[in-house]
């Protein structure tokens, strides 16, 4: 074998054992973040096309005014609105300190027998500030009220 078909063969190892790792590195990447990626919904999506009971997301809205009831231990139930649908939510836990009543709010969790079962809640961080998620749903519904406006 001359010099030059060796070099061309080292080359093209190198070039098939990168692109198996690069196939390896992706399919690792994309297995670790099967329960990691969340999407979000809104309380009008979540009515209109429900997901399977196993199926983990994000529900965001507002706290609907007058459903807050807070049972006996942990369990807090509440609903969640956009102004076009309202979803029934079961939350056993500690709730974030500024957690109220038409506040915004986004919980993550499943759509289980028509109730969403929060296994986490996060509510607003200060008085303007609200998730981009549940502007645009409430937007959609014709609910959002800029307060800067």
């Amino acid at each position: 074998m001359s010099l030059k078909s060796l070099k061309k063969k080292r080359r093209i190892q190198v070039v098939a054992l990168a692109a198996v790792a690069l196939v390896v590195s992706t399919v690792l990447i994309g297995y670790a973040m099967r329960d990691g990626i969340n999407f979000f919904r809104s309380p009008s999506q979540l009515v209109e096309a429900p997901p399977t009971p196993n199926e983990t997301f994000r529900l965001g809205g507002l706290v609907e005014e007058g459903t807050l009831i807070r049972g006996d231990g942990h369990e807090i139930r509440f609903s969640v609105t956009d102004g076009g649908a309202s979803v029934p939510v079961v939350f056993a836990g500690v709730l974030p300190d500024l957690f109220a009543e038409n506040q915004g709010m986004v919980g993550t969790g499943r759509y289980i027998d028509g109730v969403f079962q929060a296994s986490e809640i996060l509510a607003k961080h200060d008085e303007t500030y609200m998730p981009k998620e549940v502007i645009d749903a409430l937007k959609e519904q014709g609910v959002y009220e800029d307060p800067n406006s």
